[in-house]
């Protein structure tokens, strides 16, 4: 086994790790995910992984994939919970602009350009999200982002080619669950200090 590989299937196992207490979560009713998020960044997840796939980025992108398949679950469960349900022509717009990605790309036979969409329509996809944890931050689970942080970390170092195709997607969630940390443990702590 390379060291490669061994970084993929950390990133596999972490992925699971950080997914398995989320979902569970969610069945419990503790935790109430924006399912229009879920959806646009399950569907930005798959294309970046064919985007990946494509240039070179090997055993590095499994857990990319992995992560697309449960994402779209996670929506799936958002929907039927009826969790979170406000869906602006701002979130339809963006699902249409991820859409819009794989055309392009099959156009200009350049995955970046399909990357580079996706990974800003990812990071808008946030939005509900950020604004969810603000305002409810309860109903998160700041576990689930701390651990797809480091998660992200390894699938960084499991890619068989660096290219800006294959690194920004990654670094981007990485960063992005950075600052979800952040906002969730600043909210968290000023809903605990605001309780008498």
């Amino acid at each position: 086994m390379s060291v490669k590989e061994l970084f993929s299937i950390i990133a596999i196992i972490l992925t699971l790790v950080a997914y398995y207490p989320y979902i569970r979560s969610i069945h419990l009713g503790q935790t109430r995910p924006h399912f229009f998020s879920w959806l646009i960044w399950g569907l930005t997840t798959i294309i970046v992984f064919l985007a990946q796939l494509s240039a070179g980025g090997g055993v590095g992108v499994w857990p990319v994939l992995l992560s697309g398949i449960i994402t779209f679950y996670i929506s799936l469960q958002g929907f039927l919970k009826r969790a979170e349900i406000r869906i602006s022509a701002l979130d339809y717009l963006f699902l249409i602009a991820a859409l819009l990605a794989i055309p392009l790309w099959l156009l200009s036979n350049n995955p970046l350009w399909a990357v580079i969409i996706v990974t800003t329509i990812d990071l808008c996809g946030f939005g509900p999200t950020l604004r969810k944890a603000v305002e409810n931050p309860e109903q998160e689970n700041i576990w689930f982002y701390l651990i797809f942080f480091i998660r992200c970390g390894f699938v960084l170092l499991a890619l068989e080619a660096y290219s800006l195709v294959t690194v920004l997607f990654p670094l981007t969630v990485g960063i992005c669950c950075l600052i979800m940390l952040v906002l969730l443990f600043t909210a968290g702590q000023q809903l605990r200090s605001s309780k008498p």
